[in-house]
C-alpha cells in the first residue's frame, strides 16, 4: 500500500465496483451490447477476435478495466496505450450495414464503455447492494478518467451514470442501430454455451443465463 495506488485508489468507486467478480457477469453481456451493434462488430470481424480466441475479447476488455482501474499510473498508462495502438488499425467499410467502423470514432467507443460502465453497476446493485445516485455518479466521474485514456472525448460524454444509461437506450432504438450480424451470432453462442475456460466452468451457466435475461429489451428483439 506503500506504493502507486495508481488513478483511483482503495477509497475509490472504481475499486469497490471493479473489485467484485460480477464485473464478469457485467462484461458478458456488455459483450452482447457490443456485438449487437454492426461496426463493433465489423472492427471484431477484421481482428478476427472471436472466430480465433472467442475469448480474447472479453479478456481483454476485462484485462483493460483490472489494469487501469488497480495498476500503478505507470501500467494503466502502457495498457491504455497498447489499447490505442490496436485501435489505429481498426477501420474500414461495413460489409453488412454499409456504414465506417472506426475503432477511434468517438461514438463507437462511447458505446464500448458505455455498454461495459452501466453493466457493472446493473449487476453490483444486483448482487452486492443499491447505489446511491452520488455514489454512481462517482463511479461514472472517475471512469470518465479511464475512457480518457482510451481516447474518448470527455467534454462530449453525458455527465452523470443516469445520462449515459439514456443514452445508451435511446441510441439502440434508432433504426438499424442494432443488427444480428454473424459476429452477434459468433458472440451468442459463446455466451450461451463456449467453450468456456475451465476454471470458470462450473458458473457459467448461471452467468450466461443472467447476461441475456437482463438486457434491455431492444437487446433480446436481436438476440
Amino acid at each position: 500500500m506503500k506504493s502507486d495506488p495508481g488513478y483511483f485508489g482503495p477509497q475509490s468507486m472504481m475499486w469497490k465496483v471493479n473489485k467484485e467478480i460480477t464485473v464478469l457477469f457485467g462484461g458478458a453481456r456488455a459483450l452482447l451490447m457490443h456485438a449487437a451493434h454492426p461496426l463493433i462488430a465489423a472492427g471484431a470481424r477484421q481482428t478476427s477476435f472471436y472466430q480465433r480466441d472467442p475469448w480474447k475479447r472479453l479478456i481483454r476488455t476485462l484485462s483493460l478495466q483490472n489494469s487501469v482501474t488497480f495498476g500503478t499510473k505507470k501500467e494503466a498508462d502502457e495498457s491504455a496505450h497498447r489499447i490505442n495502438k490496436l485501435h489505429e488499425v481498426i477501420k474500414g467499410k461495413d460489409e453488412v450495414s454499409g456504414g465506417t467502423y472506426d475503432a477511434l470514432d468517438y461514438e463507437q467507443l462511447l458505446w464500448v464503455h458505455a455498454c461495459l460502465q452501466i453493466s457493472s453497476i446493473y449487476f453490483y446493485e444486483k448482487t452486492v447492494k443499491k447505489l446511491s445516485e452520488e455514489e454512481k455518479n462517482k463511479y461514472h466521474n472517475e471512469n470518465m478518467i479511464a475512457a480518457e485514456m482510451v481516447l474518448i472525448d470527455k467534454t462530449k460524454m453525458p455527465q452523470t451514470h443516469d445520462e449515459l444509461k439514456r443514452w445508451v437506450i435511446k441510441k439502440s432504438k434508432e433504426k438499424d442501430y442494432l443488427l444480428y450480424t454473424d459476429v452477434a451470432q459468433d458472440v451468442q453462442d459463446i455466451i450461451a454455451g463456449g467453450p468456456v475456460p475451465t476454471h470458470i466452468k462450473p458458473i457459467w451457466p448461471f452467468i450466461a443465463f443472467t447476461a441475456f435475461h437482463t438486457l434491455p429489451d431492444e437487446f433480446k428483439k436481436i438476440y
